[in-house]
Formats: C-alpha cells, sequence, structure tokens
C-alpha cells in the first residue's frame, strides 16, 4: 500500500503519537484486568466503550461529519459487535482468571489470523514462502502456550478455569479478525474516526444489555468500586479508546502502514513488562520463548511489506503491501 506523504509532520508529535500507540495499547491489558477487579465484566465493557463512543460521536460532529449515513452504521455495527463486544469481551471476561502477560502474549498472533481468514486473498497472500513460514511459527508459539499450561494442569498446578480461559481466548482473535475483513469488504464513505465511534457505541450498548441479561447488577454498587479501579476505567476511555486510536489514525496518515504497524511487536512486549513489574505476574522461561516465537512469526508475515535496495540495480524491489489492521483492545 502506498502512502502519500504531502506536508512534513512535526517529529516531536510523530515520536509523541508513536508512544502513545506502543505504550498506550500495549497497557490496556494491565488496565483491564486492573478495572474488572473492581467492576463486572460486562459492566466495564459498557461504561468504557459507550463513554468513549459518545465523546468521539460528539468530536465527529465537531468536525462536521455527517453523524448518520445508514450504510455506514450498519456496517460499523456488525463489525464493532465482532471486534469489540466479542473480540475485546473475551479479554476482558478471561482476564478474571488469566494474568493480563498471557493474555497479551496470545492475543499478538492476531495478524496471522487476519492472514488465514482472508479467503479471497489466500492466493496473493499465501504464495510466499516466508509468509507461510511466519503463519506456522505463530501458532506454534500459540500451541507451546497452551502445550505448558496443560502440562501445569495435569500437574495440579494451574486450574481447569484458566485452561478454559486460554481456549477462549482463541475467539478472540478470530472475532476480531472477521469484523476487520468485514468492515473491509463492505466499505465505508465516512471518516475513521466516525465508524470507530459508532463502532464503540454499538459495542457498548451490547455490553450494557449483556450485562443486564447476566445480572451483573444485582449486589453492585458503585460506591463499593475502588480508586484504583475508576482510575483504570478513565484510562482506559481517555487513553486506550480516545487517545491511542487518535493518534494510530493520524500516524496512517502522515507515516508508511509499514512503519506504523510495528505496534504489533512492541504492544505485546510492553503488557509483559507492566504485568511482571506491577502486578508481580510470574512468566515462565517457555512462555517467554512463545512470545519471541510469535513476535518472530509476525516478522516474517510482515517480511514482504518492505523494501529492498538490489545492489547491482539502481531500483527498489517492492513488494505486495498488505494492509495493517488496527488492534486496538
Amino acid at each position: 500500500m502506498k502512502t502519500t506523504l504531502t506536508n512534513k509532520p512535526s517529529l516531536l508529535l510523530v515520536v509523541i503519537a508513536f508512544a502513545t500507540v506502543y505504550i498506550v495499547w500495549g497497557s490496556t491489558y494491565f488496565f483491564i484486568q486492573m478495572a474488572v477487579h473492581g467492576f463486572p465484566p460486562m459492566l466495564m465493557g459498557a461504561l468504557r466503550f459507550f463513554t468513549a463512543g459518545i465523546v468521539m460521536l460528539a468530536w465527529c460532529y465537531f468536525k462536521g461529519d455527517k453523524i448518520w449515513v445508514r450504510k455506514n452504521v450498519i456496517t460499523s455495527s456488525i463489525s464493532g459487535l465482532l471486534m469489540l463486544f466479542i473480540g475485546t469481551g473475551v479479554i476482558i471476561i478471561v482476564e478474571k482468571t488469566l494474568p493480563s502477560s498471557i493474555v497479551a502474549i496470545m492475543v499478538s498472533a492476531n495478524p496471522i489470523w487476519f492472514l488465514v481468514l482472508d479467503k479471497p486473498n489466500w492466493k496473493i497472500n499465501l504464495s510466499n514462502k516466508t509468509t507461510l513460514a511466519g503463519i506456522i511459527l505463530g501458532f506454534g508459539g500459540v500451541l507451546l502456550l497452551f502445550g505448558e499450561a496443560l502440562n501445569k494442569s495435569f500437574s495440579g498446578s494451574v486450574h481447569t478455569t484458566q485452561i478454559t480461559g486460554m481456549i477462549l481466548l482463541l475467539l478472540s482473535p478470530i472475532a476480531w479478525c472477521s469484523g476487520s475483513l468485514f468492515s473491509k469488504k463492505r466499505g465505508s464513505n465516512g471518516p475513521a474516526r466516525l465508524n470507530t465511534a459508532w463502532q464503540m457505541v454499538i459495542a457498548g450498548l451490547a455490553f450494557i444489555i449483556s450485562s443486564f441479561f447476566s445480572r451483573e447488577y444485582n449486589g453492585f454498587h458503585f460506591a463499593q468500586v475502588s480508586a484504583h479501579a475508576w482510575l483504570a476505567l478513565g484510562y482506559l476511555i481517555v487513553f486506550g479508546s480516545i487517545g491511542a486510536f487518535s493518534a494510530y489514525v493520524w500516524l496512517l496518515s502522515v507515516k508508511t502502514a509499514t512503519r506504523v504497524s510495528t505496534h504489533a511487536y512492541v504492544n505485546p512486549v510492553i503488557a509483559v513488562l507492566l504485568g511482571v513489574v506491577f502486578a508481580n505476574e510470574h512468566i515462565s522461561k517457555l512462555q517467554l520463548f512463545g512470545l519471541v516465537v510469535i513476535l518472530l512469526s509476525l516478522l516474517l508475515v510482515n517480511l514482504k511489506k518492505y523494501t529492498f535496495k538490489l545492489p547491482r540495480f539502481s531500483r527498489v524491489l517492492k513488494m505486495k503491501d498488505v494492509p495493517a489492521t488496527n488492534c486496538e483492545i
């Protein structure tokens, strides 16, 4: 994908935007776990996405966007339900039992699922040997994590709820990538900020309904929520959903998609560091090795995005680009 850059952006703004995408999106796993220890999972998702969605809709209205276009709203609704309600909703639920660092490592294989589920482009995406090697290696990294968890489960050191959580976690990237592909296929003539705003609003409404039917409100009182949980929720709304996404969209307008997509390598590392340092989570050597394997697989998958200067010719060999995906959690 070719990106045309018209005006040279401020270096300081670029650094701040990259730091925001790298650090904030990597830290969302840590803050989700902090929030779900104060709020019921579905209610937390409702408060986060509905609030952020309404704020972004107001911003879009202020920018002069046409808020209601039926086709765009329907597309955003379906993709929002898949990506945010199911994809992120699963993450919120499993973080009640799984360490945030393990969740981040599992979700880091997201781009690999994107290639596997993008059936119309199999001939293009899977014709490259390094891409195929990356896909196989990525799933191998996920299997490493499952293998260790199952081994510990048999020995009694890991509860079966954690195994169930890891299995359920497989649904998250499948739903997220399905929503991304659906949105890409249907297309939209509206700005990305407006599409995302509707995704958040619709997902927030779905979380509200789910919270009601799961009776999370029974016995729950907002006064009982700790200050840490409130701060975590505020962080997820302001920085996780609004700030980081805005930085991501702006970076795509001033930098190539290949450079912006490097957040996929940094986010899980940030998540693991935060989990270990601040939440006292234990990461085994095999789990760290699994993370390295998955990150290496992403490098192989994305290798054809980069350009290489041939020493014998004064030209650049351009490889077919694969669209970067927004992995906001």
